[in-house]
């Protein structure tokens, strides 16, 4: 397991590879407040509910103030066929060799089913318009989860 980030922590900076190839960068959300989220593997039952649900919350969210990022492991074009599939507007991000997932603290091992394995910890983020974690939430339930979010959150 990496070593989890905490409230008060500066997020780790990355540059990832979006779902169209482009290059995003944490850096390029400096001043705007920001939900980053970790999810396994696209299209798969789990985080098509938590997509959907931060995709049909986003318009709240931005009204806030809030910008939403999504990382997985998964290759560009995985992310670009379900972020067409589901009619995702915000960026998925590419983090294929998980260096991204790890610095975060959002990988680890996990079991499912009668497998343990090392991968991405279901995680969700809140920073500040400085890059500093505001919330840091590990082995997130999809179900629900964003709903919560954002009545925590007060949007």
């Amino acid at each position: 397991m990496t070593e989890r980030l905490v409230p008060g922590d500066a997020a780790p900076a990355f540059t990832l590879s979006d779902a169209d190839g482009a290059t995003t960068a944490l850096a390029d959300y400096r001043g705007r407040n920001v939900v980053v989220y970790f999810y396994p593997k696209a299209a798969t039952p789990g985080c098509t509910t938590e997509a959907c649900d931060f995709r049909d919350s986003l318009s709240s969210l931005a009204a806030a103030g809030y910008a939403v990022l999504g990382i997985s492991p998964d290759e560009v074009a995985d992310i670009r066929a379900f972020a067409e599939a589901e009619g995702l507007t915000f960026p998925l991000l590419a983090d294929t060799d998980a260096a991204t997932a790890r610095a975060w603290g959002a990988w680890g091992e996990k079991t499912v089913g009668e497998r343990t394995f090392d991968g991405v910890i279901r995680s969700t983020f809140v920073l500040d318009a400085d890059g500093i974690v505001q919330r840091a939430e590990y082995g997130v339930d999809p179900t629900g989860h964003v709903a919560r979010l954002r009545a925590e959150l007060g949007v």
